[in-house]
């Protein structure tokens, strides 16, 4: 079972029933956005670990205090970054819960990250990092939803490749930011 199955199987249930309840959605719907929204989260976060710093920035600061953190539209911003809002049109349009995938998004984040800091309480930095490496390969990037909006925030220049300036587009931002 991957970390998105594995997510998805600890929200089953009354967790499901409660953000369906807080956007007005239907239970099925959410489940069903919950299948494209966790990979596409967790995707990004493997992205953001496989940088440099990336794996003790992500234990250190986002899973140390972020775990507790309920300030998901900051942590969100944090996992997404610039793409948030491409992320959130495509998935709200693919999803059909449209502009409630904002909110969605925002319940899920701290989640994730949660569910991540309690995964990482047993295992090393190199670990944590293998674990969303692993997890971002598993996202079909030609194709499928997960696969095209892991790859739009990857692709920074556009041309719908990842290549080395990309990545030093990536780079030179996560040094920007510091």
């Amino acid at each position: 079972m991957n970390l998105s199955e594995e997510l998805l199987a600890q929200l089953q249930g009354a967790p499901v029933q409660q953000m369906a309840q807080q956007l007005g959605a239907g239970t099925e719907q959410v489940q069903s956005a919950l299948g494209q929204v966790l990979p596409v989260l967790l995707g990004a976060l493997g992205h953001n670990a496989a940088q440099p710093q990336g794996v003790a920035d992500l234990l250190g600061g986002w899973l140390g205090a972020g775990a507790g953190s309920s300030d998901g539209a900051a942590l969100l911003g944090q996992i997404l970054g610039g793409a948030r809002g491409q992320v959130e049109s495509q998935l709200g349009q693919a999803s059909g819960l449209g502009d409630k995938i904002g909110p969605l998004l925002t319940m899920l984040a701290p989640l994730v990250l949660q569910f991540l800091s309690q995964r990482a309480g047993n295992l090393d930095a190199a670990s944590v990092g293998q674990l969303l490496g692993q997890e971002t390969a598993r996202v079909p990037q030609p194709g499928g939803l997960a696969g095209g909006l892991l790859g739009g925030l990857l692709d920074q220049n556009g041309d719908g490749k990842l290549d080395a300036g990309d990545l030093f587009k990536l780079g030179a931002g996560l040094f920007s930011k510091r």
